[in-house]
């Protein structure tokens, strides 16, 4: 497996990236989440496209206009259409074998595959897409809390701290009060996900962090009966843990086999 820096046009701007090559014509394009660097959390995503390229499979990873070494302006994800598609080219073109392309995202990289419609590409994995807008940013979602104390109410050492008092009523009144509110409307963002990938002809897979507060909020806002969700139980945001990592992988090496085998 060889790694190198790549760079390529956006808008007048040069984004920087970077490709582990190897020879299947089958490709993986990352699509980093919020302000996130193409490394990922804690060099997740690299480690990623190791493994991926070991097993294969060339992948891309890039960091969008005006983030990490990129040039430009950070637009946030509802502008970066212009750099996925930007980043799609310059993976054919590193890699001219390449004849069909998964793309993975998380968080808000997720939304932004969505809301260009997957154009481009010939499957998603869609990992805990982001929905939450507006006010419900700086507050937890119902689900959240929910989620959270469920997982408290299975922990004895918790359970130990409540019985002991050393847990805050007042805090717990007020996460108690949050948890009990119904769960709102789809709001705009989720309808137009959902428009988004409607289109979309090729394969989805969502996958969702089961302790993550943005996979908990999709889940609650999303059709909880829709089969392409897989749900990894206690994996946190970015599957840091080592059992999430590997399921992770396993998710994307499944979806890049099942697509190379439609190829033919």
């Amino acid at each position: 497996m060889t790694r190198r820096p790549i760079l390529f046009p956006c808008a007048e701007q040069r984004l920087a990236g970077t490709l582990d090559i190897a020879d299947d014509t089958t490709a993986l394009l990352i699509v980093s989440g919020g302000n996130e660097t193409r490394a990922g959390a804690w060099d997740g995503q690299a480690a990623l496209a190791t493994r991926i390229a070991e097993a294969g499979y060339p992948v891309v990873r890039f960091d969008r206009r005006g983030v990490g070494d990129s040039e430009g302006t950070n637009g946030g994800f509802r502008t970066s259409g212009p750099d996925i598609a930007a980043a799609l080219q310059a993976l054919r073109t590193q890699c001219p074998q390449v004849i069909r392309i998964v793309a993975f995202g998380n968080c808000d990289g997720a939304a932004a595959l969505m809301l260009t419609r997957g154009q481009g590409c010939d499957a998603l994995v869609l990992s805990n897409p982001w929905t939450i807008e507006g006010e419900d940013e700086a507050t937890p979602s119902p689900e959240a809390t929910r989620a959270h104390y469920r997982g408290r109410l299975a922990d004895p050492a918790a359970i130990r701290r409540l019985l002991s008092g050393k847990v805050r009523l007042g805090d717990l009144a007020r996460s108690l009060i949050t948890a009990l509110r119904p769960v709102p409307a789809a709001g705009r963002l989720v309808c137009e996900l959902a428009a988004g990938i409607a289109t979309f002809h090729g394969p989805i897979r969502f996958l969702v962090a089961e302790r993550d507060r943005t996979g908990q909020t999709f889940l609650a806002r999303w059709d909880k009966a829709d089969p392409r969700i897989h749900r990894c139980s206690g994996a946190s945001h970015s599957y840091v843990e080592p059992d999430a990592q590997e399921w992770l992988f396993a998710q994307i090496l499944e979806v890049l086999r099942e697509t190379g085998r439609n190829a033919g």
